[in-house]
């Protein structure tokens, strides 16, 4: 069964296409670290919408509805590669490790870029902090695409940005942070 539309809400979805499927690859990127998922998790999302136009056009911002359904895309494909890589561990760890083995934690002094080190952030530290510098989101924006209140966007970005700075090394200013983040919406580095 497919979907039917008449030919203005095609050229509508058409035009937000263009308009939107560089930066929902680009957001898809940032929150997975995965360069290969962003393209097919950013066609996945237009799809989606695609499927529910009639009622997405109508919304007051189909743009941030577009991100929302990104960011729990990415969210649902990082669970699954971490349930994955569980597994993986469980099958190939020692017999008789028990839990006695357990993951190395981070090589801080191994995190040289701003990828790498939004890649160590908690999903939803990485998407706030994303979303407010790459994408220039404002709080309520941030907080409309993720579903969560404007508080919380407030201490998970703060708290994101803090993250990073210890990532990226205790000299790094927050200011230098948040640029660097921003830098990556457009793969520059600053």
């Amino acid at each position: 069964m497919g979907t039917v539309v008449d030919d203005a809400a095609a050229a509508e979805f058409h035009a937000f296409f263009e308009a939107h499927y560089a930066e929902l690859a680009r957001l898809a990127h940032l929150l997975t670290g995965e360069a290969d998922a962003a393209d097919d998790l950013a066609a996945d999302a237009l799809m989606a919408l695609w499927h529910r136009w009639d009622r997405v056009r109508g919304a007051d911002h189909p743009a941030a509805y577009a991100r929302g359904v990104v960011a729990n895309l990415a969210r649902t494909r990082i669970r699954s590669a971490v349930r994955e890589r569980r597994r993986i561990a469980l099958f190939w760890a020692p017999r008789g490790a028990g839990d006695g083995y357990a993951a190395d934690g981070p090589d801080v002094s191994a995190v040289v870029d701003v990828q790498g080190a939004l890649r160590r952030l908690p999903f939803r530290k990485r998407a706030c902090v994303v979303l407010r510098h790459a994408f220039d989101l404002s709080e309520r924006d941030t907080a409309l695409v993720l579903g969560i209140s404007v508080g919380t966007v407030k201490s998970q970005t703060s708290r994101g940005v803090a993250e990073l700075q210890r990532l990226l090394g205790s000299e790094t200013p927050a200011a230098q942070v948040q640029v660097a983040v921003a830098g990556q919406r457009t793969g520059g580095r600053h």
